[in-house]
């Protein structure tokens, strides 16, 4: 049994981790924490809820030095994400006379300028942070370790000129401490580019398939919000994520979930940070069991004890379908993840078939109540629905095993 004190990390910092019940490292912490304690810039990539944070974090908070200006510098894609591991760093450093900062957009930029000159670390939005560069407010010329976390989601996101403009605003020597789930071609030019000698460490990125079981459903479309209230009311779940491709979808199913008795809530990139936070917590702290979600709740946020992840629809992206699956069978607890396919979902399952060994089993067809599924959404002056039926737009297929016989 490894423990954080033998990783001869300061004594400060393991009673910190200690009380926060951090005790013995996680495989790609055990790995990576003493290369990154040695100087080596570094390429992470592992599961979801693995502890990515702890392994570029504790590092930094044993080797930054107080009242010497900002040392570290942490890149994150979004505003949950930065505020995520600054409370971590801060709860971690709480035995140190070290200070975070935490920068992004949509929020006045004075308390974020004071909070910088008194910090020795920042992390922050790239957007937020190229604003201080611009403005003086933000000196790179003493840091000495870079991460970028969530990399290739930032890349997906567009900032790869914003990463490079921050990555050049900082000294040639800096460490660099990457962290992502897939090494695209945009990542692999960056660590050509500015990393040197660079160690990559690797641990599982997909959920084990003994703690996570996968399913799918073939459901016409006019169906597919009937069955899925059929599951939750049959399923015996605890905390649930329903996943959504679209902003609109996520709204519809969030209403017509409340419409039938069921008290979810909803999360998505265009409500405000403190308006999704206070979901996040919510949810976290069992207030709610049900939450309804886009794909800005299926990466990076620190989402707790999810039994059931349902799929309404999916994303054209294969790797979107891991992320997600990987909010549940975390830490070594067991979960389901199902999901539901009609017609316009085929390719994308096929696709995420011939990518990844998902191992997803086809359940039969059943018997189930046929519900109202109201399009049209609330406007500010009614309270009512618009009564329309959602578009049948699929063919109906017999007993719904037509995926199944398309041998993907």
């Amino acid at each position: 049994m490894t423990s954080f004190e033998e990783l001869k990390i300061k004594p400060e910092l393991a009673r910190a981790l200690k009380d926060e019940g951090i005790v013995e490292p996680t495989a790609i912490q055990y790995r990576t924490i003493p290369l990154v304690l040695a100087g080596k810039d570094l390429v992470g990539i592992s599961e979801t809820g693995s502890g990515k944070t702890a392994c570029f974090g504790i590092p930094l908070l044993e080797k930054v030095q107080p009242k010497k200006g900002v040392q570290g510098l942490i890149l994150a894609p979004t505003r949950e994400l930065a505020i995520q591991i600054s409370g971590e760093l801060k709860k971690w450093s709480k035995y140190l006379n070290l200070k975070t900062a935490i920068v992004f957009g949509g929020v006045g930029i004075e308390p974020q300028i004071r909070a910088i000159a008194e910090s020795e670390i920042v992390v922050g939005t790239p957007g937020r942070l190229l604003d201080h560069l611009n403005r003086r407010t933000l000196n790179l010329s003493k840091i000495n370790y870079f991460v970028l976390d969530e990399a290739d989601k930032m890349v997906e996101m567009g900032f790869i000129e914003d990463i490079e403009r921050i990555l050049s605003a900082s000294p040639r020597n800096r460490q660099i401490i990457l962290f992502g789930a897939t090494i695209s071609s945009e990542i692999d030019y960056l660590k050509k580019k500015y990393m040197h000698d660079v160690v990559v460490e690797e641990t599982e990125v997909q959920v084990k398939k003994d703690l996570l079981k996968q399913y799918y459903y073939d459901v016409q479309t006019h169906e597919k919000f009937s069955l899925l209230v059929h599951l939750l009311k049959k399923e015996k779940t605890g905390r649930v994520i329903i996943f959504c491709s679209k902003r609109s979808t996520v709204e519809l199913v969030n209403q017509n979930l409340r419409e039938q008795g069921i008290k979810s809530e909803m999360i998505h990139g265009k409500m405000t940070q403190n308006k999704r936070m206070t979901v996040i917590e919510r949810f976290n702290k069992g207030k709610i069991d049900y939450l309804v979600a886009s794909a800005v709740a299926s990466r990076g946020l620190d989402i707790k004890d999810v039994t059931h992840v349902f799929n309404y629809d999916l994303s054209q992206d294969p790797q979107e379908y891991i992320h997600r699956i990987g909010r549940t069978a975390r830490a070594g607890e067991s979960g389901k993840a199902i999901t539901l396919l009609s017609s316009q979902d085929h390719d994308a399952f096929r696709a995420i078939f011939s990518r990844y060994d998902i191992g997803a089993e086809e359940l039969p067809r059943e018997d189930f109540p046929k519900l109202k599924f109201q399009t049209g959404m609330q406007s500010r002056n009614s309270r009512g629905f618009d009564r329309r039926r959602e578009s049948r737009g699929s063919s109906r297929r017999g007993n719904g095993n037509s995926f199944g016989r398309r041998r993907y």
